[in-house]
């Protein structure tokens, strides 16, 4: 711009009045829009110009430089290279001079300050005239808010709930009230609207119910809801001492299960024995002859003196009863009686290895078992020679 039309705009301004006619127009200064609902930008422009103008709309970050969204150019639209691209346009036909910018689906990182800016070709404008700033505010409504209770719900005890929502834009207020069994609207300072707390101090029955927390901002609301059920010091006790005696008799029951097995087991060990002391007592230990106690070669001598003398005289033909000679318990050898008087043979016992033996009489021992007994103790009877009355054996 030249020397002499700077001169004319400022005697134009001197006395009161414009020459310049190209000027933007914003219908707000800032724009307010729920995130995922769509936003307008209002704006256009006034000139006496007819060709056509060139308009750029542009962002302005605060985290950012500001950057090119949407032109238009010798009557071409382009929508620049940006996260914006498939959401933005012009709302009208720019020819109409509404050069309103529209966004669709808005998100939050789409809140910054835009700028439009207009220049026609044979027009003029003012310092800034031909610039609009609009700032759009993409709101967040707040997500569901989780409810907790805080502390042990008894009579005359206090408690605290929370309320807290992880989302939301501008941070949303909390609001507390009762439901159940009579509405109920809580303030200050037992509810912090800010931090989304409720203090409930000297809890009584009356107090039960459902209490509700709505977390709210401009986008939105949302709620939770938390059960309050105030236990009396003598419920709970009961309760404490329920499950200490239903403890004690489970233990009861497996002690008591335990001493079943254990007498099971000794009673059955005790039988055992039983049995086997009964079958010790019937039994009769065999008892060992005196020559079985001799060595190998007294045996054989008794033998082969028996066979002998065997030989030498037959069997008579005595009776049994007068002739008839057993073998004791102890294995000694026992004729019959003497008759008249006489005294029975003197047998001497065999020599072992060339010496004479001294003869033992054999004393059979007080209480011989019966030929019963004896054969059940494994003993075997033996029949011995008969002897004559001279005492010889026949």
């Amino acid at each position: 711009m030249g020397a002499l039309p700077r001169a004319a705009l400022a005697l134009a301004a001197l006395l009161g009045v414009s020459s310049a006619v190209l000027e933007v127009h914003v219908g707000t200064s800032s724009v307010f829009s729920v995130e995922g609902q769509q936003a307008v930008l209002p704006a256009w422009y006034t000139s006496r110009s007819q060709k056509k103008p060139y308009v750029t709309w542009l962002l302005d970050k605060e985290d950012a430089d500001p950057f090119q969204i949407l032109t238009y150019l010798d009557g071409v639209v382009k929508v620049e290279e940006t996260e914006l691209k498939p959401r933005v346009g012009f709302l009208y036909p720019v020819l109409t001079h509404n050069i309103s910018l529209f966004i669709n689906a808005t998100r939050e990182r789409d809140s910054g300050q835009y700028m439009c800016t207009v220049n026609v070709v044979d027009d003029a404008t003012g310092t800034g005239k031909n610039v609009g700033i609009i700032n759009l505010t993409v709101l967040v409504p707040p997500a569901a808010p989780a409810c907790q209770l805080h502390g042990t719900p008894t009579v005359g005890a206090n408690v605290t709930l929370s309320c807290a929502s992880a989302k939301g834009k501008p941070p949303p207020a909390y609001r507390w009230q009762r439901t159940a069994p009579t509405l109920q609207v809580f303030f200050p300072p037992a509810q912090d609207p800010a931090r989304g707390t409720l203090k409930l101090t000297n809890l009584s029955m009356e107090m039960s119910g459902l209490y509700v927390c709505v977390a709210e901002n401009r986008a939105g609301s949302a709620e939770c809801s938390v059960a309050l059920e105030v236990h009396s010091t003598a419920s709970t006790k009961a309760i404490i001492a329920g499950a200490v005696l239903g403890s004690l008799g489970a233990l009861a029951t497996i002690v008591f299960f335990a001493c079943q097995v254990v007498g099971y087991r000794r009673k059955k060990r005790d039988g055992q024995e039983e049995v086997a002391n009964e079958i010790k007592e019937d039994a009769v230990a065999p008892k060992t002859p005196s020559w079985a106690r001799s060595p190998a070669s007294d045996t054989i001598s008794k033998t082969s003196t028996l066979s002998s003398i065997a030989r030498e005289k037959p069997y008579g033909a005595k009776p049994p009863s007068d002739t008839a000679s057993i073998l004791t318990a102890t294995g000694s050898y026992r004729g019959p009686p003497p008759r008249g008087g006489g005294r029975a043979p003197n047998l001497s016992p065999p020599a072992v290895n060339g010496a004479p033996r001294h003869r033992q009489d054999p004393v059979a021992p007080p209480g011989s078992l019966p030929p019963s007994s004896l054969a059940r103790a494994g003993a075997v009877p033996v029949m011995v020679p008969a002897q004559s009355r001279a005492g010889s054996l026949v």
